[in-house]
């Protein structure tokens, strides 16, 4: 096959590639058009907002040989390693915000980033919400976009895994907030005292049969991030019972937790019966995100 010579020969090609040899996309894109645009234009240094349609469309831009290389060979790695392409280029974006990221954390693409850049959470805000906590930061974005949304609060950044609080705190330094986000080491709330007005947290929660399943691209992040089954269990909540059971000691009285727990709400239910969680709107519906107040989680 002759080799693309425009920018926009160059992305179908990228995407039929990445489609034969049957990738797996989720972290950060959601289909080959998606990863081939990112994929080459990052090959070749152009911003991702590249328009390859309209009236400012750059389709037709040349593509020199060594361009071609370029993008030929993020194309091999890609396609031979199954890593996600963020963790090739140590790049991820979340709401528009870049994120340096590695094989020490997973992929940011928390669902929580949208209800903080949507205005969701705002309801259950006030002036007096000062101190939020981003428990399970990886590697620091939603701690980086809650401090963003919200300037007047300051954060505390927890994780487990110092490996994935060395990422966090690039990421802290590149958006220059270390005065507003303070990160810690703990074992969920172990070496919390709080008290918070806010908790956001993206836990590991994938049940024991899906951690299974997993294509190649996730079992390449790092399984205590992703396995909510890593003190015996099978339903994916080993991490969320002691969270929820001691969740209130941290919380003020204003406070309130937001919790993903992807596609395990029917696990989260089973586990949880007493508890009535607000289910909150996202791109991917209503039930994978859940608020639950202070006072809810003392009922």
């Amino acid at each position: 096959m002759t080799a693309p010579t425009t920018l926009l020969a160059l992305v179908q090609h990228t995407a039929q590639a990445l489609e034969q040899a049957q990738v797996h996309f989720g972290h950060g894109t959601t289909n080959a058009w998606d990863e081939a645009a990112w994929l080459v234009l990052h090959s070749l240094g152009l911003p991702l907002d590249t328009p390859l349609e309209g009236s400012e469309s750059q389709a037709n831009r040349p593509v020199t040989p060594v361009e071609y290389a370029a993008a030929a060979t993020l194309l091999g790695a890609r396609t031979s390693s199954r890593k996600p392409l963020a963790y090739l280029i140590k790049q991820a974006w979340l709401q528009g915000v870049p994120f340096y990221v590695d094989e020490r954390s997973i992929v940011p693409r928390s669902l929580i980033a949208e209800l903080l850049a949507d205005g969701s959470l705002d309801y259950w805000l006030s002036e007096s919400t000062q101190r939020v906590l981003d428990l399970c930061t990886g590697n620091g974005s939603l701690a980086v976009l809650t401090a963003m949304t919200y300037p007047d609060v300051v954060v505390d950044a927890s994780d487990l895994s110092p490996e994935a609080l060395e990422v966090a705190r690039i990421n802290v330094a590149q958006h220059q907030l270390q005065s507003r986000i303070t990160l810690l080491q703990s074992d969920g709330l172990h070496a919390l005292t709080g008290p918070y007005d806010l908790i956001v947290c993206n836990p590991p929660y994938v049940n024991a049969d899906s951690m299974a399943a997993l294509p190649a691209e996730y079992q390449a992040e790092p399984a205590m991030a992703l396995s909510g089954n890593l003190q015996g269990g099978a339903d994916g909540m080993d991490f969320i019972r002691p969270l929820l059971a001691d969740v209130a000691r941290v919380l003020s009285p204003i406070g309130v937790l937001v919790l993903e727990i992807g596609h395990e709400r029917a696990y989260f239910e089973n586990a949880f019966p007493e508890l009535n969680p607000i289910w909150l709107e996202t791109s991917a519906g209503s039930d994978q995100v859940l608020l639950l107040t202070r006072d809810a989680l003392n009922t």
